[in-house]
């Protein structure tokens, strides 16, 4: 990997990690997600399940809608997707459907991750009939605070209203 290419990734992880600010701002799990291809955004999306009553409002999901909205097709080959949080099974999913080239994200996510924290569907699964690469670790730190800082909050928040705290997954 070169220096102009993890110049980029950091660039489009930025602008990930600004989407996903949306989301905590909205007091959604802040997770952003923006594709690429061909060096233009061709879809973006953060968190929306509680905004959407959606359980599959994921930021990944939401910038694969986009794309397929926006290119006139489902199928979106060439493309490398942008996450700050390595994506869960479900995203994994459809994102191997929509023939998404390359996956980038930020931080692991070892309670549901899909590219080899958990679950390992990002690349090595060779059963399915297409292979999306993955790796991790662009700007890991300032991803991994902005949900550390989410759920602190949260916690915080919970136990000064005198309630009980949710229940709110440690990443």
């Amino acid at each position: 990997m070169g220096v102009e290419e993890t110049l980029d990734d950091e660039h489009w992880m930025r602008r990930a990690l600004e989407l996903a600010r949306r989301a905590a701002e909205a007091g959604e799990v802040p997770v952003g997600a923006v594709l690429v291809r061909d060096g233009e955004v061709i879809g973006e999306g953060w968190n929306r399940p509680i905004t959407e009553h959606d359980a599959s409002a994921h930021a990944e999901i939401q910038a694969l809608r986009e794309a397929g909205r926006r290119v006139g097709n489902y199928r979106l080959p060439g493309s490398i997707l942008y996450v700050t949080l390595e994506p869960c099974v479900m995203c994994a999913g459809a994102i191997i459907h929509a023939r998404v080239g390359q996956v980038i994200f930020g931080t692991s996510d070892p309670k549901a991750g899909a590219c080899g924290s958990l679950f390992d569907l990002l690349p090595s699964d060779g059963r399915f009939n297409h292979r999306t690469e993955s790796r991790g670790g662009i700007l890991a730190v300032a991803c991994g605070e902005i949900l550390r800082d989410f759920f602190r909050a949260r916690r915080s928040s919970s136990a000064k209203n005198g309630r009980a705290p949710e229940v709110i997954e440690k990443i």
